[in-house]
C-alpha cells in the first residue's frame, strides 16, 4: 500500500490548482461542501466535476496521477504535442480493478485504484499520456559496418557460410578466419568502399616480395582487387588475399616443409602459427608489411643469409643474357690532370641489367655505377675487386654456378625456419650451443656474439650420420664410461665376437647380459675410454651426445665426418669450462680446474640453468667477417630438398611424412657365440640403457679385469656436483 503522507501531498496540489476559479466565483464557497443546498451555479459544477469525491470507506485520496496532470518536472513543449481529438463523454477515472488496467511500464502498478462517483459510467477513452504502450519491438544495435561496405560484407557471410568454399584447405584456418569475419559484422579488411585499405597494400607488397626471404611469390597469389567491381567479385578477393597471408606466415615461420620429409635422424621442436593470432596480429598492425614479414626467422643466422641472398640476385642472376667477351672496359675517375674516362661498349645495358644497375638501363658507357657494381660482384666471386671487366669476369658472370649458389643460399634459410625462434637462455645473455655439421664446428655463443669455437668430428654419412636437433645440455660427466650403443653392439661387436670371442676382453670391454636378453656392453673410464675424459650431456632420442676423444689426429682433417654419430671435441676441457662459467660464474671454472678432477671416478657437473644444443646443417653461412661460406652437402640434404622446393605445385609439402626413425634397438638375428666369457650370469638389475648412457641411473658396476670372470664386485663411485 502507498503511503497516506504521498496520496494527501497530490491532493493538496490538487486543491491549490482549483482554488483561484473556486474563490473568483464566490467567496462564500468554501463552505459550500458543507451546506445542503443544491449546487447550480456553473463554477459549482466545474468544481465537482475536476475534484471527485471518495466514498465512505477507507479509501485513500486520489494521486495526481489519477487526474493525468504532467509533473512539473518534464513539461512537455505545446508546440510539438498533438492534442487528443475531441470527446463528447466526459473523461472519469476508470472505475475497473487496477489488477485489469494497462500500467505503463515506467509507472508503479496500483492496487487500490479509487472508483469515480460521476453518474457517467461509460469509460472515455484514455488519453494518450496515459494509454498503455504495446510491446516494444527489440531494438537493433547499429551496425558497424559502412554501408558501402555491407554488400560486400552480406556476400562475406554468405560464402563463408557455404559449404562448397574452397579458399581454405586447413580446417583450423578456416574455423579463425569464419570467427574474425564474424566478430567484424563481416565488414571487409582488405578494403573500404571498393578502394584497398593500408593494411592491404602492406601486405600485398610483401606477398610480392617473397622471394626476398627465398620463398616463391606465386606460392601466395595476390587477387586483382581493381578488376573487382562487384560485391561478390571484392568478397572472393577478399578472402584469396587473406588465404595468401595465411600461408605465407605459416610457411615463414614453419618452413615450406617438414623436417620429416628430409630424413628420419631430424628433430626439431614444433612452433606452428596461431591463424587466429595472425590475423589478429596482422589487422591491426601499424606497418603490416612489417608485420606479416615477422614470420620469417628474425636472428642473424638467417638475417645474414637474406642479405647475401640480395647480393647474389643483384649481381649475377638478372636476365637470362650471356655477356660477350671482348676487350676490357675500366672506369677512371676525373683528376685535375686527366677529364673521367668512361668507355663506351655495346655489351653495357646487359651488363647493366644482369647486375641490376637500374639508372640509365640502355646506356652504353662503362660509367662509376657499372663499375661499382663490378667491383661488389668480384668480391663475391672470390675475384680481386678492380672494378674493370675483364674475360674471367665476364666467365664468373655467366657461370651457371651463381644459380647453385642462391638455390644453396635458399635451401639453407629454409632449414633455419625449423630451429627456435629464441636460440639462447635470456637469463644467461642468449647463451646457446650451435654445431655446423658441414663445416665441423662448434661454437658457443653468448650476447650475439661466438665467446668460443672449437672443430668437432661428426657422424659418417650414411647410417650413421648426426643427427639434426634442438635438446639443452643438463651436466657434464667427468671421466664417463661408455655404454656402447645397441646399434654398434648388433653391428660390429658380436660379428667380431663370432670371429674372435677374447675381442672385447683384449679391448678393455665389460659384456654383460640383462635380464630380458638382450646385451650390455660398457668400457670403464679412463685414458682409453672412446669418449676421452668428458661428455657433454643433452638426452635426446638418437641417443648421440658430444665428448671427448683419444683420437686427436683426425682434428687436422679439412673434412672430419669419421664418428657413429656422437660428436668429438677437439679441445674439451676448454669447452667444459667455457660453459661452466656461464651456468656457474662465481665457481670459477678453469681448463685446469677440469682437468684435475680426471680419474677413475665418474663426476657430474650439474647445470643449474640448461643450455640450448642446437645440431644444424649449413652448408652456406656468413662468417664473422661478413663473407659467404659454402660448404660441401656431405649428408645429401640440398639435394633432398631443393626439388620438394621447386615443386611449387604441391601443396602438401607441409604434411609430416612417416619415415622410420633409425634403431637404436636389439636387431633381429643376432647371436653370440657359445664360449663368450659374461661379466655376470644374473642377470643386470640396474640402469635402463638410457640411464647409462646419459646419466641419472645408480652407480654402475667396475669393469672386470681382463682374463678374469668376477663374482661380485664393489660398486663404482659417482659424483654428482651441482649449484
Amino acid at each position: 500500500m502507498r503511503d497516506c503522507s504521498t496520496n494527501r501531498a497530490g491532493f493538496d496540489r490538487v486543491l491549490i490548482a482549483v482554488a483561484a476559479t473556486f474563490l473568483a466565483v464566490s467567496a462564500t464557497s468554501a463552505l459550500a461542501g458543507q451546506s445542503d443546498t443544491p449546487r447550480t451555479s456553473a463554477a459549482e459544477l466545474a468544481i465537482d466535476a475536476a475534484v471527485p469525491r471518495p466514498e465512505p470507506a477507507n479509501v485513500p485520496p486520489p494521486t495526481i496521477g489519477d487526474f493525468k496532470i504532467e509533473s512539473t518536472a518534464s513539461v512537455p513543449d505545446p508546440a510539438k504535442t498533438t492534442a487528443p481529438a475531441p470527446s463528447t463523454t466526459a473523461t472519469v477515472p476508470d472505475p475497473r480493478p487496477a489488477e485489469t488496467v494497462a500500467v505503463p511500464a515506467a509507472a508503479s502498478p496500483r492496487s487500490d485504484a479509487p472508483k469515480s462517483d460521476t453518474a457517467t459510467t461509460t469509460p472515455a477513452t484514455p488519453a494518450p499520456a496515459t494509454a498503455a504502450a504495446p510491446a516494444a519491438e527489440p531494438v537493433k544495435a547499429a551496425s558497424s559496418v559502412a554501408p558501402a561496405d555491407q554488400p560486400v560484407a552480406d556476400k562475406l557471410r554468405d560464402m563463408l557460410a557455404s559449404k562448397a568454399l574452397r579458399t581454405f584447405d586447413r580446417k583450423g584456418e578456416r574455423a579463425a578466419v569464419e570467427k574474425f569475419y564474424s566478430a567484424r559484422e563481416y565488414a571487409p579488411q582488405w578494403t573500404q568502399a571498393g578502394k584497398l585499405t593500408a593494411s592491404a597494400k602492406g601486405v600485398v607488397a610483401r606477398l610480392k616480395d617473397a622471394a626476398s626471404d627465398g620463398l616463391n611469390p606465386s606460392d601466395y597469389p595476390v587477387p586483382d582487387f581493381a578488376a573487382a567491381t562487384s560485391p561478390d567479385q571484392l568478397a572472393d578477393a577478399e578472402l584469396k588475399l587473406t588465404a595468401s597471408m595465411l600461408d605465407y606466415a605459416r610457411q615463414a615461420q614453419s618452413s615450406r616443409m617438414h623436417w620429416s620429409q628430409v630424413a628420419a635422424d631430424i628433430l626439431y621442436p614444433e612452433h606452428p602459427t596461431d591463424p587466429a593470432e595472425v590475423l589478429a596480429n596482422i589487422s591491426t598492425a601499424k606497418d603490416a608489411s612489417a608485420a606479416l614479414e615477422g614470420y620469417n626467422p628474425q636472428f642473424k643466422l638467417y638475417k645474414d643469409l637474406k642479405a647475401k641472398l640480395a647480393e647474389l640476385r643483384g649481381q649475377g642472376e638478372g636476365p637470362v643474357v650471356q655477356i660477350a667477351e671482348g676487350a676490357p672496359l675500366a672506369f677512371k675517375a676525373a683528376t685535375k690532370k686527366q677529364p673521367e674516362v668512361a668507355p663506351e661498349d655495346p655489351r653495357v645495358p646487359q651488363l647493366r641489367a644482369k647486375l641490376g644497375v637500374t639508372e640509365n638501363p640502355d646506356d652504353t658507357k662503362y660509367d662509376a655505377k657499372v663499375a661499382a657494381a663490378v667491383r661488389k660482384f668480384q668480391e663475391s666471386a672470390d675475384l680481386k675487386p678492380t672494378g674493370v671487366l675483364d674475360d674471367k669476369t665476364v666467365k664468373a658472370i655467366n657461370s651457371p654456378k651463381r644459380d647453385r649458389q642462391i638455390d644453396t643460399v635458399i635451401v639453407n634459410m629454409e632449414r633455419l625456419r625449423w630451429l627456435p625462434r629464441q636460440l639462447g637462455v635470456p637469463s644467461l645473455n642468449n647463451a646457446y650451443v650451435i654445431l655446423n655439421v658441414p663445416d665441423f664446428t662448434l661454437k658457443v655463443m653468448q650476447g650475439g656474439a661466438p665467446v668460443w669455437t672449437t672443430r668437432v668430428v661428426t657422424g659418417k654419412p650414411g647410417n650413421h650420420a648426426t643427427p639434426m636437433l634442438t635438446e639443452t645440455m643438463k651436466f657434464i660427466t667427468v671421466n664417463p664410461t661408455w655404454n656402447v650403443p645397441p646399434s654398434i653392439i648388433y653391428n660390429e661387436y658380436l660379428p667380431a665376437l663370432q670371429q674372435d670371442p677374447t675381442v672385447l676382453q683384449r679391448m678393455g670391454l665389460r659384456l654383460e647380459r640383462n635380464r630380458d636378453g638382450s646385451i650390455h656392453i660398457s668400457q670403464p673410464p679412463g685414458e682409453a675410454n672412446a669418449l676421452g675424459r668428458i661428455r657433454f650431456n643433452f638426452p635426446n632420442k638418437f641417443l648421440v651426445y658430444q665428448h671427448d676423444t683419444p683420437d686427436k689426429h683426425l682434428f687436422a682433417k679439412d673434412e672430419r665426418a669419421f664418428s657413429h654419430g656422437c660428436m668429438r671435441v677437439q679441445n674439451p676441457d676448454q669447452y667444459a669450462s667455457t660453459l661452466l662459467n656461464i651456468v656457474m660464474p662465481n665457481d670459477k671454472y678453469t681448463p685446469e680446474k677440469i682437468r684435475s678432477m680426471y680419474g677413475r671416478s665418474e663426476v657430474d657437473l650439474r647445470f643449474p640453468t640448461p643450455i640450448p644444443v642446437h645440431i644444424t646443417y649449413q652448408t652456406a653461412f656468413v662468417d664473422e667477417s661478413g663473407k659467404l661460406q659454402m660448404r660441401r652437402d656431405v649428408y645429401g640434404r640440398d639435394a633432398r630438398m631443393l626439388p620438394l622446393l621447386k615443386n611449387s605445385g604441391s601443396r602438401d609439402l607441409e604434411n609430416v611424412v612417416a619415415h622410420a626413425n633409425p634403431s637404436y634397438v636389439r636387431p633381429s638375428g643376432a647371436s653370440l657365440p657359445s664360449n663368450v666369457a659374461f661379466n655376470n650370469d644374473y642377470g643386470s638389475s640396474g640402469p635402463s640403457f638410457f640411464e647409462r648412457l646419459f646419466g641419472g641411473g645408480p652407480s654402475v658396476t667396475p669393469p672386470a679385469p681382463v682374463g678374469r670372470r668376477p663374482q661380485a664386485q664393489p660398486q663404482q663411485q659417482r659424483r654428482v656436483i651441482t649449484r
